[in-house]
C-alpha cells in the first residue's frame, strides 16, 4: 500500500486509512512515538499508564477495595481456607 505526503497547514502530513489503523490497533487521537532510522520513519504506539477511572471503567466501576476478590472455583490442587 503506498501513501502521498501532502501539505497540512505549514507541515506536511501522511494520511492512513482506518483499516491500517485497525490492523495496527491505533485509534483515533492516540499518540505515536516517531523515530527515524537510515531513511526509515517508525511510527510506534506510546505506552501510558491508565488512571483510576479508566481502570475502573474496565470493570463496570466496581473497584472492589475491600482486599477480598473472588478468583472462583479451584482449577487444579489449590487449597482455600
Amino acid at each position: 500500500m503506498q501513501a502521498q505526503v501532502k501539505e497540512w497547514g505549514n507541515s506536511q502530513g501522511v494520511r492512513l486509512s482506518k483499516e491500517i489503523l485497525k490492523s495496527a490497533g491505533i485509534d483515533l487521537n492516540e499518540i505515536l512515538e516517531v523515530s527515524v532510522s537510515n531513511g526509515v520513519i517508525t511510527l510506534t504506539k506510546s505506552f501510558q499508564h491508565k488512571t483510576l477511572e479508566e481502570r475502573a471503567s474496565e470493570y463496570g466501576g466496581k473497584l472492589n477495595l475491600d482486599g477480598e476478590y473472588d478468583w472462583g472455583e479451584p482449577v487444579g490442587r489449590e487449597a482455600w481456607l
